[in-house]
């Protein structure tokens, strides 16, 4: 039994990091509305606008950024309103994805990658392309879209699509890979829930809808989000961790030795697989609840359903071998002591 509850679902929601908590609690001081007129308002406006510049500077991103209340909303734009006749998106993506784009051609993977001679055939049709990939999958880890120039982002290009890039599990934690459109969600990198963004390379890329955010979103701004979402991306670098990317890898190497490791493809090192040998994936988690860790059986958003993960049958893992899988996701606060404590329950409970 662990002494303390450990957290190891940070895939799903991470802490907020001290800096980003007394960020908020300013904006929060600054209650106007930054669409007003007033002396108040204009003063809400310009420590708005200073987050949207900090925000773009701690990303490194050259283009246009749209706070948005989270990932979703931000898919939802992104796919909804960009200039382009058809939607493409890999089978391994976020629901959101799918709800955004229902009628949007799924890409299969050959192994971690999506399937480039699918890919070609697709952009080879009629009408512009805009084409959906994750960055990291947030089930298995695996590392879609790198930094580093990449076959997939180059393809699409040559066949005058867009790309979108969901970075929600890899930003604040890897570079930003090249990308049209990136979408990001503050609370998975230890900022607020109810703030996101969506990058845009170009505004000329998306539809206009009225409102506030430049016109691409109609809502009052989250002042407090945004102020706590710029402090969390200045704050929360991976090279910060209490961990290091040798110990969060052992520590994978840890569980394999009772379980097997999903890895389709590269592997980043903060979101891990894990296949009990006997146990389903329901039976582990509540096990390891009561033995004091919060882990998951996927995406937040879906792992309460009885239905195989759509994602790990877009990546080929079998039926069987899919409801025995966990996710165990690692954060900022995370220490060497509780994977340790982690790996010693694992390996007690599948012994």
């Amino acid at each position: 039994m662990s002494a303390k509850q450990i957290y190891l679902d940070h895939a799903a929601t991470t802490p907020l990091l001290p800096q980003a908590r007394e960020a908020w609690l300013e904006g929060a001081a600054l209650w106007a509305n930054p669409s007003s007129p007033h002396k108040q308002g204009r003063a809400a406006r310009a420590a708005l606008e200073d987050a949207r510049e900090r925000v773009r500077k701690a990303l490194g991103w050259q283009g246009e950024v749209l706070f948005t209340s989270g990932a979703s909303e931000g898919l939802a734009i992104g796919i909804g309103r960009a200039k382009a006749e058809r939607r493409l998106a890999s089978a391994v993506e976020h629901d959101a994805v799918f709800r955004a784009a229902p009628d949007a051609q799924e890409l299969p993977m050959r192994g971690g990658e999506v399937d480039l001679d699918v890919l070609a055939q697709a952009l080879a049709l009629p009408g512009r392309a805009f084409v959906a990939v994750q960055s990291v999958n947030s089930e298995t880890g695996t590392v879609l879209l790198p930094y580093a120039v990449n076959p997939l982002v180059e393809r699409i290009r040559e066949g005058g699509g867009l790309v979108l890039a969901d970075c929600s599990q890899s930003a604040g934690k890897m570079a930003l890979p090249d990308a049209d459109m990136v979408v990001l969600s503050a609370h998975k990198l230890g900022g607020p829930i109810g703030i996101g963004a969506l990058l845009v390379r170009d505004y000329a890329m998306l539809e206009p809808s009225g409102g506030q955010e430049r016109g691409y979103r109609a809502g009052t701004e989250n002042l407090p989000g945004a102020l706590g979402f710029a402090a969390a991306l200045e704050a929360g670098s991976i090279e910060s961790w209490a961990t290091t990317a040798e110990q969060r890898f052992d520590f994978r190497n840890a569980l394999s030795r009772h379980g097997e490791v999903l890895q389709p493809g590269v592997q980043c090192s903060h979101i891990f697989a894990v296949a009990a040998p006997r146990l389903t994936a329901t039976a582990m988690l509540i096990r390891m609840d009561a033995a004091g860790f919060a882990i998951s059986a996927g995406s937040a958003c879906s792992s309460g359903t009885l239905k195989q993960s759509r994602v790990l049958k877009g990546f080929g893992i079998d039926e069987d071998l899919a409801r025995r899988t966990v996710r165990v996701s690692i954060g900022w606060d995370t220490t060497p002591p509780d994977l340790d404590a982690f790996a010693e329950a694992w390996a007690s409970v599948n012994a």
